[in-house]
């Protein structure tokens, strides 16, 4: 996905934040998260990793939100299209 014309580039503050915040979620989420801390749903995680990026538009959101999902809770998913779609959004 490519950012239009008619919406900003992602700060760089605000992509260095997002990959900060996925990658501290990352290593603390565990498969039985959900059940050893009541309360705590992964939704909590993404919303958390997503603060930075609340000004893009919804499809973008929705779609960063799917792959930080999976950031976050598959060890071994490839991460390099998701650090090039930050990437992009940030260079406009």
């Amino acid at each position: 996905m490519t950012p239009t014309s008619a919406v900003p580039a992602i700060d760089r503050t605000d992509v260095e934040a997002t990959l900060y915040r996925v990658a501290v979620s990352s290593f603390t989420y565990y498969p039985d998260k959900e059940a050893a801390e009541p309360g705590y749903t992964i939704d909590e995680d993404v919303d958390w990793c997503l603060a930075p990026l609340a000004g893009r538009p919804a499809g973008q959101r929705s779609q960063l939100r799917a792959m930080i999902r999976v950031m976050v809770t598959e060890p071994t998913a490839n991460r390099r299209e998701f650090i090039a779609m930050l990437a992009d959004l940030a260079e406009g």
